[in-house]
């Protein structure tokens, strides 16, 4: 009789109260798993970042529920979160880089300078968005080179996006010689320009002056819009057109050359 009251007495003073809270935790955390998801999910953040929100959430909601338990039960949980905590120190000391590139993902996401297929200039490096990952970033090169570029490197560099406003200008410095009238050097390139497929008049139209004058040639800045699938196609064409329609308006491009003079 007296084994019965005293598990009695333990099941009421101990035990059921800690079962009692380890339930009420478990439920308080389950709510709050699910109410975050729900958040998340309506939220605008990239899916990557929500895929690494979620599981760290988890284990941050999840890790104060067993605190909750542990001081229920009369565990000094000072030292529970001061050995999590000599834990994380020593892990973030050991994958520095790793982490580095983690929260340089995490800042891009957020942030978001780009998206996957926009075409981006990152330092010496351009190309196509094709993966945007936590650790790395993978862009397709125009001469078709996969190269993968640490989210650390990629986050602290100077990025330039050329597909976010739908159209992009193709610029080139043309140079012709002193002999051709500037006029006609300048009707040559308009020519030149219309010719070329996919220009587009807007925001601007086509523009063409005089950039500066060299040693032995006048160099001419030729700007015109395109759209941003198209700006090699027209960069290229435009290109050799410029040629064509020189040659057809008689002016002379500029090449290196050595004058010798020979005495008698």
């Amino acid at each position: 009789m007296l084994e019965l009251e005293t598990v009695m007495t333990f099941l009421t003073a101990t035990a059921l109260p800690v079962i009692f809270t380890a339930l009420i935790c478990l439920l308080v955390a389950k709510y709050l798993l699910q109410l975050t998801t729900k958040l998340l999910e309506k939220s605008h953040l990239e899916a990557t970042l929500i895929k690494f929100i979620k599981p760290v959430l988890k284990v941050l909601i999840y890790f104060c529920a067993i605190l909750i338990i542990a001081n229920s039960m009369g565990f000094n949980t000072s030292s529970i979160v001061a050995f999590a905590s000599v834990v994380s120190a020593a892990f973030a000391l050991a994958a520095q880089n790793a982490l580095s590139n983690l929260f340089g993902g995490i800042l891009m996401l957020w942030t978001k300078p780009f998206l996957v297929g926009d075409y981006v200039i990152a330092g010496e490096i351009e190309g196509t968005v094709l993966e945007i990952g936590l650790f790395n970033t993978v862009l397709n090169t125009i001469d078709n080179k996969r190269v993968t570029i640490p989210n650390d490197t990629i986050s602290s560099t100077s990025i330039t996006n050329c597909s976010v406003e739908g159209k992009r200008r193709v610029d080139l410095e043309i140079t012709a010689a002193y002999e051709s009238p500037v006029e006609s050097v300048k009707g040559a390139l308009l020519e030149a320009i219309y010719a070329t497929e996919n220009t587009k008049d807007e925001p601007m139209p086509p523009f063409v002056r005089v950039l500066s004058y060299g040693e032995n040639s006048i160099t001419y800045v030729v700007r015109v819009w395109t759209e941003n699938a198209n700006y090699w196609q027209v960069y290229f064409d435009l290109l050799e057109n410029v040629k064509v329609y020189f040659d057809r308006n008689d002016v002379t491009m500029t090449y290196n050359h050595i004058v010798v003079h020979q005495g008698k």
